[in-house]
């Protein structure tokens, strides 16, 4: 028989709260039968049940893969409580981290893991994220109702990549006009870094609209399948090569943190817009972009479309409905760019301040 799903809370000999911004809950969990070690990371449900998506990774490379992955939910789940709030969405936000390599996870392990998710009651809601698949979370749905990012055949509305991909396009338009007056992206060129289910179909939204487009993808397939889908894009073999181009939109679409100090000095781009989660290294960096004149569209204002897309499994999976919500990202980045302009504030701390005004509102 599988041994007993675990709880504790997560410690450490100095101060078991760091890394803590206002989050309500942080729950580690174990079960040693499958070799389930996951952290669930429940920042705000003021505006309803949290939910964001899980990640796994095993933190390779890291002085302790615990504590890596433990900082990462902190960090993701305060970040889904904005993204959802500036989306409109009646949820807060959360974040689950799987410490496992992904092509290791078992039957076994997601059946734990929704055990786990399940045993909060509907405070948090899961979907997917990196290395989780949309097969991937029709097994959790097996043991977990708060489940989404299934598939059609399991009452889902499968792969949240496609409507990710047309918020980070209507906030890249939104803010092109803001930059030259008009939201055409015909003839810019735009530098992608990462091709995969969200970047590569960001490509074809460019290119349709006549874009130049360079791309950075290791992948020799992924590549592949996105020259395949859009014909004439140029391809960049490093992020080093494509940052000596001259491109007027970076747009990053891989793993987080790739904007550092050191990158964004040497950034000759008007406009940063893509579809990775926390792509600034560090907070500061948003200042040091905007110093420098460069317009960085936060990456949870214009990358909400997955997370509208798996909400809407929860009240009627009308993907109708959910693309009309997504398109309006444009409009939402257009709000907090005037916002940041009026008020003197970087998009960042403008973009928190309106979803910081929703959960205030909220709270009253």
């Amino acid at each position: 028989m599988p041994s007993a799903v675990s709880n504790d809370e997560s410690t450490n000999s100095d101060d078991p709260w760091s890394g803590f911004e206002g989050h309500e809950q942080v729950i580690t969990a174990h079960d040693a039968a499958s070799g389930l070690r996951v952290v669930i990371a429940i920042h705000s449900t003021v505006l309803g049940p949290a939910l964001g998506g899980t990640r796994i990774s095993e933190y390779g490379g890291t002085a302790s893969p615990g504590w890596a992955a433990r900082d990462d939910a902190l960090r993701l789940s305060r970040a889904m409580t904005y993204k959802n709030a500036l989306a409109g969405l009646d949820h807060g936000g959360g974040k689950a981290v799987i410490l496992a390599d992904s092509s290791m996870k078992s039957t076994e392990l997601l059946h734990a893991y929704g055990r786990v998710v399940e045993s909060l009651g509907g405070r948090y809601v899961t979907a997917g994220d990196l290395g989780m698949s949309v097969a991937d979370m029709d097994v959790i749905g097996e043991t977990c109702r708060w489940t989404t990012g299934r598939s059609p055949e399991r009452g889902g509305v499968g792969d949240s990549g496609i409507l990710t991909a047309v918020g980070v396009w209507q906030g890249m338009r939104a803010s092109a006009d803001h930059i030259w007056g008009t939201p055409d992206l015909a003839g810019r060129h735009i530098g992608v870094v990462g091709a995969g289910k969200v970047g590569g179909r960001l490509v074809e939204h460019l290119r349709a609209e006549g874009a130049r487009v360079t791309v950075v993808e290791p992948s020799r397939a992924t590549l592949d399948a996105v020259a395949s889908a859009s014909p004439g894009i140029e391809v960049a073999d490093s992020l080093e090569d494509l940052l000596g181009r001259d491109i007027d939109i970076l747009s990053p679409n891989a793993t987080g943190g790739m904007i550092t100090s050191d990158v964004a000095s040497r950034l000759r781009v008007a406009l940063v817009c893509g579809g990775a989660n926390n792509q600034l290294a560090a907070p500061e960096v948003a200042d040091q972009l905007a110093a420098a004149g460069v317009l960085f569209a936060p990456d949870f204002m214009v990358n909400c479309g997955g997370v509208i897309q798996v909400a809407e499994e929860l009240v009627g999976c009308d993907l109708v409905r959910a693309r009309e919500r997504v398109e309006r990202v444009y409009d939402t980045t257009e709000r907090v760019l005037r916002r940041a302009k009026a008020e003197g504030l970087t998009p960042l701390r403008a973009a928190e301040a309106e979803a910081e005004d929703r959960i205030r509102a909220a709270a009253i």
